[in-house]
């Protein structure tokens, strides 16, 4: 879904594809956080 929105974005500069970009790969990145937390915390 991430690579969609950027790949819209890219295409149209449409910015709500832009903006769903962001909080997707801000989603993705907290959750990476997450699981290293986890992999330290085991």
């Amino acid at each position: 879904m991430r690579d969609f929105s950027w790949d819209v974005f890219a295409a149209t500069g449409n910015i709500e594809a832009y903006l769903l970009y962001r909080e997707l790969t801000k989603r993705h990145e907290e959750q990476e956080e997450r699981n290293v937390a986890e992999v330290v915390m085991t």
